[in-house]
């Protein structure tokens, strides 16, 4: 039986609340997996993958990147996304708030991966670039571009992206010049691109926008492939 918190916490004037998913029937402490939402904010979808998370033998926090000044209004959330594009520390720093939370559950052993959903996605790569002590980060049908790229020697995270081939708002020279980034940084890396599937492949609800599209297969061969990715990275449970 997986159980789920609902846990407020700050980062400077921003009012976020997140919810923490854990196996309460596990009493050994455990790696902690940060699930980062799409662009709509922190949604079922999000809290799905975080249970999942949990079902799978982590501490899992579900993330809100926006706050309750922010979600529910796509005017605000617009501006949200478009400043944390152009400064990545501001969006690291938000993740870090975060962050903090999984650091003060009793269940967690100090290890840590990023796993992170369109928006998500590219948070989480952000939050590689940026140095931080992460075992591993995982980006589904998230951007792969940055304002900042990476540094040689900077990454300590394993990264692993999962990508729709028809994807029209990740087109493949962004993701050629992703590889290239990472070659050029020395990361430790895979790329994982599903023949079919358009962006938001692992959302099954109604397509929000042109190019959005549930696609069954790649959802669960990510699924598959974000198992195994965590696996790799914790051992098995």
């Amino acid at each position: 039986m997986i159980t789920s918190q609902e846990i407020p916490y700050r980062d400077g004037d921003a009012e976020l609340r997140g919810v923490l998913f854990s196996d309460p029937t596990m009493h050994d402490r455990r790696p902690g997996i940060l699930v980062v939402h799409g662009g709509a904010g922190i949604d079922d979808h999000a809290k799905g993958r975080a249970r999942t998370m949990a079902g799978l033998g982590f501490v899992a926090f579900a993330c809100d990147m926006y706050g309750a000044a922010v979600h529910g209004n796509r005017e605000r959330i617009m501006t949200s996304l478009q400043e944390f594009r152009q400064d990545p520390e501001k969006l690291c720093q938000r993740a870090r708030a975060a962050l903090g939370v999984l650091a003060l559950s009793p269940l967690f052993d100090g290890r840590i991966a990023a796993v992170g959903y369109c928006f998500g996605g590219l948070t989480v790569l952000e939050m590689a670039r940026s140095g931080m002590d992460l075992a591993g980060v995982v980006s589904v049908h998230g951007s792969l571009s940055t304002a900042r790229r990476a540094a040689t020697g900077a990454i300590k995270a394993k990264i692993l992206v999962c990508h729709g081939a028809l994807d029209p708002h990740v087109p493949m020279p962004q993701v050629t010049s992703f590889v290239e980034e990472m070659n050029q940084a020395g990361a430790d890396w895979q790329l994982i691109v599903y023949g079919g599937a358009m962006h938001g492949f692992t959302h099954d609800s109604e397509p929000i926008a042109p190019g959005v599209a549930y696609h069954a297969a790649a959802d669960s061969r990510s699924a598959t492939a974000i198992g195994d990715f965590l696996v790799e990275i914790f051992g098995s449970r």
